[in-house]
Order: structure tokens, then sequence, then C-alpha cells
């Protein structure tokens, strides 16, 4: 959760709060599975989901600055969240960005959506058996941001089960995103990693997405079935 500077600021608020709050962050820091940029979106999406927008995106904003994060693709996550946490809860979080400094949009051109195939195609249409108008604005939604730069599919899908736990949308949505992310590398071992992570935010929102989520058990040597992971 938090950085050095981080620390240094809630220990004026709670010293043995923030003892405890630099061990949780040590925590997913630790975490061997996630990428650096992938712990930090984590962090990021968990400041939209809850809303966090004073201290704690200030602490993480710096420490995925620090990570060698690029200012646009801490941009691009927040974009791409917008229809996942709310788009008024987004403005406010470039607002609060702004605040920080970060440097302008490196990009102001026209979004060109690109057409769905695969899982999310397939989630489109069988939302089409539900509600029509709700199938063409989420088709229009995700065909706007999956394609798009400065993010890879895995780190969007990762962001995306972050909100799944955050919100406990623990059906068709956390099942979608968990396969988008296993299809673009993600394993049983970053999913497990992502739901430790995840604790920080809630233990129990974590603990029910992981049994929902059915991941394989863990034999008593730590060893289960999935194949390679990155």
């Amino acid at each position: 959760m938090t950085s050095l500077a981080g620390a240094e600021s809630l220990v004026s608020l709670d010293p043995v709060f923030a003892r405890l709050a630099v061990g949780a962050g040590h925590h997913l820091w630790g975490l061997p599975h996630l990428t650096v940029r992938e712990k930090a979106f984590v962090c990021l999406t968990a400041d939209l989901c809850h809303p966090h927008l004073g201290v704690p995106l200030a602490m993480h904003v710096r420490m995925a600055l620090d990570q060698g994060v690029e200012p646009e693709s801490i941009r691009e996550l927040f974009r791409h969240l917008a229809p996942y946490v709310g788009y008024p809860v987004v403005v406010s979080g470039f607002q609060r960005l702004v605040e920080l400094g970060l440097p302008e949009a490196a990009e102001a051109g026209p979004i060109e959506p690109v057409p769905l195939h695969g899982v999310l195609a397939r989630a489109v249409r069988e939302l089409e058996r539900v509600d029509a108008g709700l199938a063409a604005f989420s088709e229009d939604q995700l065909a706007q941001r999956w394609a798009r730069p400065g993010l890879t599919v895995r780190e969007r899908a990762i962001a995306c089960v972050a909100v799944d736990v955050l919100y406990q949308t623990l059906g068709e949505s956390l099942r979608l995103h968990a396969e988008l992310a296993r299809g673009a590398g993600a394993g049983e071992e970053t999913l497990r990693d992502l739901f430790r992570g995840m604790a920080e935010f809630g233990l129990a929102r974590a603990w029910a997405a992981a049994r929902a989520l059915g991941l394989e058990p863990v034999d008593q040597a730590g060893q289960f079935g999935a194949a390679g992971d990155a």
C-alpha cells in the first residue's frame, strides 16, 4: 500500500497503523506472480472502487511512477475502468491526477472501436437475451477499450478482476474477466497472487472471490494442477 513517503504521512495519523499498513504493502509487493505494473494497477483500481482519492491515491500514483509506470498508462487504466467503476468516479479520479501534477494526456485523438471477438463477443451475445439495449451499450463500451494501446489485455483483465473482488460481482463478470486474464497468459498462480494481494483491500471480499472462482485446490505440498504461469 505504501511507499516510504506514504508511510511517513501515515505516521502523523497513527504510528501503529502506519506499521500495519507498511506490512500489508510489503505483502502485496512481494507476491511473485504479478508484475510490478500489475501490482500498481491493482492499488490504483482499489482507489477508484472505494473510492480513496485522497492520501491513498496520491501514494499509489507516486509509487507507480517510482516503479517506472508511465503517466499515460495510469491515464489509460482510468479510461479503461470508467464503465466498470462508473464514469462519475473516474471524473473525480482524473481531477485528482491533475491536482497531483500528472502530465497532460499524450493522446487526444478520436476513439476507434475494434469489433469484439472471442469471450467478449460471447458475453455480449449472452447479454442480448437479457436486454438488447444494455447489450448494445456494453458492446460499444467494450469495443472502445480492450484493443487500445497503453495496457496489455492481461493488465486490463487483472484490473477488472480487482473490480469484481471489490464490488463483489462474483458471477458472470468475475468468470469473464478471469477467462480473459487466463487467455492473456495469467495462470492459476497469478490469480492466486491477485486474490492474496486484494486481501489488503478487504479480507472477506478476497475470500469470497477466491471461492467463487473455484481455483484448483492446493495439496499439502502447495502444488496444484495448472500448467506454466508467468
